[in-house]
């Protein structure tokens, strides 16, 4: 067992490991569209080898995308204390389409990203939701398998699936590749947000991403979307 946590280690610290969470501080970038271009909106909504985790309406008239990391207290933060009232007031309503994209700083938080993607897609809002909102359950420098599948259990995953996903390189090349094409937007840490292709890096507080949703939010849904 051992030696398998130290390969899945290895094979992650390839593509899914950096050195911080980034995101310290209020976000850079909210409410000021000039300081915030963001790259080509086809290119950003481009979905990845696994294809994109999406709530609301497939037509809402703004897209907001957070690229997120599951150790990061930032974006835990932001899920607690921010997301309700945005589900509640846009996406809820229909006015937003919301994007999660996997961006995992370290070992640990790689590990629970590919779990993540090995629940079933009707789970995945309510076990990325779980992996940070418990997070001191199960964060740490060490990969703790144990720990994590106490918190991936609740998606009513087996332990002999937890223990088969953790080497799936089909899902482990597949966030490597999310993550390199966010670092290509621009992304440097988490939480990073484009809402309509706009970006706001850090922590934003309900009014900021308020104020970045509703000039767009009467607008005509986008086309194919």
């Amino acid at each position: 067992m051992q030696t398998r946590w130290a390969l899945t280690g290895a094979m992650l610290a390839a593509g899914l490991a950096l050195t911080g969470c980034g995101g310290v501080g209020p976000a850079t970038g909210a409410g000021d569209p000039k300081a915030a271009t963001g790259p080509a909106p086809d290119e950003l909504m481009r979905e990845g080898p696994l294809g994109d985790r999406v709530m609301g309406n497939p037509r809402a008239p703004v897209t907001v995308i957070e690229y997120a990391s599951l150790t990061c207290p930032h974006c835990a933060r932001f899920q607690r204390d921010v997301f309700p009232r945005v589900k509640k007031a846009f996406i809820d309503t229909g006015k937003v389409r919301f994007i999660v994209r996997e961006f995992p700083i370290g070992h640990t938080s790689g590990t629970a990203a590919i779990i993540n993607r090995c629940a079933p897609p009707e789970k995945y809002f309510a076990l990325f939701n779980d992996f940070l909102l418990r997070q001191p359950e199960w964060v740490s420098l060490e990969i703790r398998p144990d720990a994590i599948y106490s918190v991936a259990k609740s998606s009513g995953m087996s332990r002999a699936a937890f223990d088969k996903c953790l080497t799936n390189q089909t899902i482990i090349d597949a966030l490597t590749e999310v993550k390199q094409r966010g670092r290509q937007f621009g992304v440097k840490g988490t939480p990073t947000f484009f809402i309509n292709g706009q970006m706001a890096q850090g922590e934003v507080t309900f009014e900021q991403i308020k104020a970045m949703i509703e000039p767009q939010s009467s607008s005509r849904p986008a086309s194919g979307a």
